[in-house]
């Protein structure tokens, strides 16, 4: 532990073990068994389960960051980020204060979960994926590498969102005032899969068990159990019976 400094005001549980030059905040609760890597840094507040690894350089808990000219961005007193028992976080993640992480999450290298967020149990977050700040991500979702939630979306349970999958809140791109009356982000019903490098548009629900095809730009609402692909994306046939959700033998 050498170089490692610890709050004396902190909680650790039994049998956590740390790499060196971690930095642990004041009044933060780690729970037994953990690993926490080099140069971790847990700000005040932070609570984590049992059972958790935190690898290098991550950090959690951060204070947002506000620019002087951000529109959506609001100064707030939020509490310290929570952590759930048995969850993996990788490499150089950031997740800001105001988060809640569930039971089992993966959380991969190079990730940033903003502040306001919550995250379901077994959920997988993959490397490089990015969620924007007032999301909620339901249980057993997928997010594939280098997927962006932007924010105020929200994703259902089960849903799959393969790599490079771009969501959006804002129609008017930053200008006049009148955005501030539409601002919203996508939302991705229950059991819902949206395939690679599709882009879903501001304020659009795609339905229970909908699949947007590869490469799909998604204008408006999607109709449950179809396929819909195409620039812009039109209905192509009927998601596959043994491909449903209710057929996959799942208990959740």
């Amino acid at each position: 532990m050498t170089g490692t400094l610890i709050s004396s005001s902190a909680k650790i549980g039994s049998g956590t073990k740390y790499g060196t030059y971690c930095l642990v905040g004041d009044n933060v609760t780690i729970g037994a068994g953990c690993e926490i890597g080099h140069h971790v840094v847990i700000h005040d507040g932070t609570s984590i389960g049992d059972n958790v690894r935190i690898d290098d350089g991550a950090v959690i808990g951060k204070r947002p960051m506000r620019a002087a000219n951000s529109a959506v961005t609001k100064e707030q007193d939020l509490p310290g980020a929570v952590i759930g028992p048995n969850c993996i976080i990788g490499t150089h993640v950031v997740i800001y204060r105001g988060c809640t992480i569930g039971t089992k999450v993966l959380i991969a290298d190079l990730s940033t979960v903003r502040e306001n967020v919550s995250i379901g149990d077994f959920t997988i977050v993959g490397r490089g994926v990015a969620v924007e700040n007032f999301c909620k991500i339901g249980k057993y979702v997928k997010l594939e590498t280098n997927v962006y939630i932007t924010a105020y979306s929200e994703v259902e349970d089960r849903v799959f969102v393969a790599p490079c999958v771009a969501t959006s809140n804002d129609n008017f791109i930053g200008r006049t005032e009148e955005r501030f009356k539409h601002f919203k982000g996508a939302t991705i019903r229950k059991g819902a899969r949206v395939g690679v490098h599709a882009t879903v548009l501001p304020g659009i629900t795609i339905a229970q068990d909908t699949l947007v095809a590869a490469g799909a730009l998604v204008t408006k609402d999607t109709p449950a159990k179809k396929i819909v692909a195409g620039v812009p994306a039109k209905v192509f046939r009927d998601v596959p019976s043994e491909q449903l959700l209710e057929n996959q033998g799942w208990k959740e």
